[in-house]
């Protein structure tokens, strides 16, 4: 199969197309009118340099020595300079499809014809890309304001020639030995360039468009595994009626209410809430589920809104504008509005972590599950059964609660005063990558409960519905066990995990229901 190639214009980009270069490791080209405007912003930019009246980023010191003007015969050294200074990170690198997302959305916003780099500029980022080198960023350094500077630093560090970077076989190296070796030449920096390739909110975009589809699918598989423990609980799906969302319209509850009906529909599990200890009412982690994960829905909905308006956006400063023939100063490149979605999202992963693990500790509760054994233990007493994966289960809840206290509210002040208010965009991208492995894990902790306890129903004679059979069916072709005596558990787990993480959940049920929402 002929690889993926994603060009690049001049009005922005898609999501599937930074999910396509980040992780499928697709090729970039740059279009021709994407050249063309890179060449015309050139332009503008070497005759304002070759003006004796100062221009911040062309011929005048950075941030709070912008005062200084800078003659013509050390521009390039300050270019190289601000690039060398800059790339300051400290910790641990940054992850492969982290920095790849960060270099092609400096592209694209390069690409717009709004930074004034010259053409080879772009095309050797292209060329780093699709010849699978990957600068060394590291975890620390970003404020989320003037961009991600730090990291992006790094990266064009790397475009230069020197620092350090990991080369397709994943083996970190000089870089400029990596370049040499794809035959890539090292850009040497004119006015604007180094700056340009360093003032985006690129790091925290390109985290918050992959976070947004992991959730997506975690959003899904959260509907899936709450209707699979509404039926191991014998609860009611008449909570589920479409018009009781109607009146309440919500648009995510109403979908994860349609959701969960359609695992549900043909179980001969659900309706028994009246039979042995009746009861009127299912627990709110169960009757709710709709109205929790619905709203998370909605967030995500908000957060993509946010997206993709940062997907169409250039941000550099200053900027040039080409129909007016000047370069202006700006504030587009401060990470507010990004940095507040990230922490939005960390907050609703937190809340459907927990109600996800209300429902588990619930199926292992003797006197809240319904007949079910204690902890769906095989012989409990000298078996545990999942009383420890609850444990494990829950220490991710607390740290996800932990995760979910935004970062976008502090500020340090940096760079003597003059960047007074900062964003702490890129912190809420990093914490909330965190959120989204461990949400992945709580989901895969209810699912290992919810199928051992169907399982047990169904020993007793009952019949789940084909969904969720669809569903036990394929947990355990992917190597997890279901029940009986004590064994160990961290494998299952694992398998578990992957098993939600890579979309099999919601594929298993999508087998049966076609394509849920």
């Amino acid at each position: 199969m002929d690889m993926q190639t994603v060009v690049v214009g001049t009005s922005g980009t898609t999501a599937e197309d930074v999910i396509a270069v980040a992780r499928q490791g697709a090729r970039v080209e740059l279009s021709a009118a994407a050249v063309e405007a890179l060449a015309a912003a050139r332009e503008i930019v070497d005759a304002l340099a070759a003006k004796p009246e100062p221009v911040y980023g062309v011929s005048t010191g950075f941030g709070a020595l912008a005062a200084r003007h800078i003659g013509p015969g050390l521009r390039a050294q300050l270019q190289r300079n601000i690039v060398r200074s800059h790339a300051a990170g400290m910790g641990p690198h940054v992850e492969r499809e982290v920095v790849r997302a960060l270099m092609f959305l400096r592209l694209k916003t390069l690409a717009s014809g709004h930074t004034g780099v010259r053409p080879e500029v772009a095309q050797t980022m292209a060329d780093v890309l699709n010849a699978g080198i990957t600068p060394v960023v590291h975890e620390y350094g970003s404020l989320g304001c003037s961009g991600d500077l730090a990291p992006l630093s790094h990266c064009a560090l790397t475009l230069m020639g020197e620092g350090e970077a990991e080369g397709p076989d994943g083996t970190v190296r000089p870089a400029g030995e990596l370049l040499a070796e794809h035959g890539i030449t090292p850009v040497e920096l004119r006015e604007k360039e180094g700056l340009a390739l360093l003032n985006g909110t690129d790091g925290m975009l390109g985290m918050l468009v992959m976070a947004l589809a992991d959730l997506k699918n975690l959003y899904t598989g959260a509907d899936i595994t709450a209707a699979l423990s509404l039926e191991a609980l014998l609860g009611t799906d008449r909570v589920l009626a479409p018009e009781l969302h109607a009146i309440r319209p919500h648009p995510g509850q109403g979908v994860s209410a349609g959701n969960m009906l359609r695992v549900l529909d043909g179980s001969g599990l659900t309706g028994h809430h009246q039979d042995v200890a009746p009861r009127v009412q299912d627990a709110y982690s169960v009757r709710c589920a709709p109205q929790v994960n619905g709203a998370g829905r909605d967030t995500l909905a908000h957060g993509r809104l946010v997206a993709d308006r940062e997907l169409a956006s250039a941000v550099d400063n200053p900027v040039v504008l080409p129909g007016e023939g000047r370069v202006e100063s700006n504030g587009n490149f401060h990470g507010a509005p990004v940095a507040y979605v990230l922490d939005f999202l960390a907050i609703v992963a937190a809340d459907l972590g927990s109600i996800t693990e209300r429902r588990t500790d619930r199926l292992l509760d003797k006197n809240r599950s319904h007949g079910l054994p204690p902890f769906l233990a095989d012989d409990a007493g000298v078996d545990s059964g999942l009383m420890i994966a609850q444990y494990t289960q829950a220490a991710l809840v607390s740290e996800l609660k932990r995760l979910a206290v935004p970062a976008s509210v502090d500020s340090i002040p940096s760079s003597a005063m003059q960047e007074d208010h900062v964003s702490m965009g890129w912190s809420a991208a990093r914490k909330l990558r965190t959120a989204v492995t461990g949400l992945a894990r709580i989901v895969a902790v209810e699912l290992y409960a919810a199928t051992r306890a169907v399982e047990l129903r169904v020993a007793e004679g009952l019949t789940p519905a084909p969904a969720t059979l669809a569903v036990v069916e394929a947990l355990r072709a992917a190597g997890v066990q279901g029940p009986g005596p004590d064994r160990f558990l961290a494998p299952d787990l694992a398998a578990a995990e992957a098993f939600v993480r890579e979309g099999k959940l919601v594929e298993a049920v999508e087998a049966v229901t076609g394509p849920l929402a």
